[in-house]
């Protein structure tokens, strides 16, 4: 089994990018994304406004003490500005296995990069750490996230049918997608840090 620590403060960093656990204080300081809703679009929790967007955050640093899910904030260390959140969740250390997820980003961080750095920075610590698989689901007609999860190596797995009830009441499909160990090891973490 993995000795994963919720309680740790595992802190990811390279030149471009700084990923640390969340905290009660960065919550003042995302706030102003709840006026972004392109962000919350697909999001399966309210962030499309303070309210909301403070309720998901607590819940998130709440997930964490109780050894659930391991949130962090994102930097971008080249404006030393708040960008976003991403998480580790359904943390299985006796399966080897994890999902990384509610990743999101302010609309002024879309295309410059920062995701690259921060999912290579994700996958290394999660590889590096025992875990031997890294999944990933999302709406399948978020397009944008989808295919950034495949320029990085992920594998398609499947569709789960009708799984997932949006916050408009509709239902969708989610995409499953993962990368194993092996594949980052071989050749997906060079192919990555080609891209960065």
């Amino acid at each position: 089994m993995i000795d994963f620590d919720f309680t740790a403060n595992y802190i990811l960093e390279d030149e471009i990018a700084l990923l640390r656990p969340l905290e009660e204080a960065d919550i003042v300081h995302l706030l102003q994304f709840a006026h972004q809703p392109d962000i919350w679009r697909f999001s399966t929790q309210k962030g499309d406004t303070e309210v909301a967007l403070k309720k998901y955050l607590e819940l998130a640093i709440e997930a964490r003490t109780a050894q659930k899910e391991y949130p962090f904030v994102i930097i971008d260390k080249r404006t030393n500005a708040y960008a976003g959140s991403s998480r580790f969740y359904d943390v299985k250390p006796n399966q080897h296995n994890l999902t990384l997820g509610y990743t999101w980003y302010g609309q002024q961080f879309h295309g410059t990069g920062l995701n690259k750095h921060c999912k290579y920075l994700l996958f290394d610590f999660a590889f590096g750490n025992g875990f031997e698989r890294v999944e990933f689901a999302a709406d399948t007609t978020n397009l944008r996230s989808v295919a950034a999860m495949k320029s990085i190596g992920c594998t398609e797995e499947g569709v789960l049918r009708s799984n997932i009830i949006r916050l408009d009441g509709s239902r969708r499909d989610t995409i499953v997608l993962s990368m194993l160990k092996d594949e980052w090891e071989n050749n997906l973490r060079q192919k990555l840090e080609n891209k960065l």
